[in-house]
């Protein structure tokens, strides 16, 4: 037997641990970057991740103007635009309705208590105006369209907690009645979470001219009322008295609200 044989094994032994250990050196360095490049990665994902709840956040809130699509009806079109302040509707109106000859007249009769019956019903579930179908149906359809705009603008989240609130108990409070050289006039206010979401004229002027001013005024007065959430709204045109009686008894019905 050989003397060199079993010294050549330790020596191809040792070399081939050395070269081991040499390749494992050689490889850990290469393997350590890819766990740091990924955290990276993640984190990267987690920055807009966090961007998108506020985004959401400022849309729930739900304030600013939105205009439903245009409704055809028979004599023309209508369009109503929607003020939205924290998720619930302050005023409506028509920035389109039908007009020229007979339409005026029953868009002028018509619209204003359209427009009332939305923010007090917040929502297009509200009554067609008699001797005005057509237009109230235009209304209704351009109405559901802005509310849908507004659902899809807010994430789901927000539009739960708007429900709760929208739960939170009404109450109405009527005012003294304020006394006119034509007759007096009352009004009755619906108060939910400290805002007017409904006004009315429970005692207004009636008897000859009386009664078609009063079927003028009154409903677009109700509707300033709700959007100006004051008695700090104008008088219409034509009605001066009622218009100055209904502003009395709101104020009356403010100060028992606390408002």
């Amino acid at each position: 037997m050989r003397k060199s044989h079993p010294l050549r094994r330790v020596v191809l032994a040792t070399a081939a641990t050395v070269s081991g250990v040499v390749l494992l050196l050689s490889l850990k360095p290469a393997s350590d970057p890819a766990p740091a490049s990924a955290s990276g990665a993640a984190s990267q994902q987690t920055a807009p991740g966090r961007e998108a709840p506020r985004g959401g956040a400022q849309a729930a809130t739900g304030s600013g103007t939105v205009t439903g699509d245009a409704a055809r009806t028979q004599y023309g079109a209508v369009q109503v635009r929607l003020t939205v302040s924290n998720g619930k509707i302050t005023k409506a109106e028509a920035v389109q309705a039908p007009k020229g000859g007979l339409s005026d007249q029953k868009t002028r009769l018509a619209v204003p208590e359209l427009n009332q019956e939305a923010v007090a019903a917040q929502s297009a579930q509200i009554d067609a105006v008699s001797g005005a179908t057509y237009t109230s149906t235009g209304y209704k359809k351009s109405l559901q369209s802005a509310l849908d705009k507004m659902k899809s603008a807010a994430p789901s989240g927000p539009s739960g907690s708007a429900g709760a609130s929208g739960s939170a108990e009404a109450r109405t409070v009527t005012g003294k009645v304020a006394q006119t050289q034509y007759g007096p006039v009352q009004v009755r206010i619906t108060v939910s979470d400290g805002k007017i979401t409904k006004a009315e004229a429970v005692q207004a002027p009636k008897g000859g001219l009386s009664d078609q001013k009063t079927q003028l005024a009154v409903p677009e007065l109700n509707q300033e009322a709700v959007a100006a959430q004051s008695a700090d709204i104008d008088a219409v045109s034509g009605a001066t008295y009622t218009s100055t009686g209904y502003r009395q008894s709101l104020q009356s019905a403010l100060d028992q609200a606390g408002g």
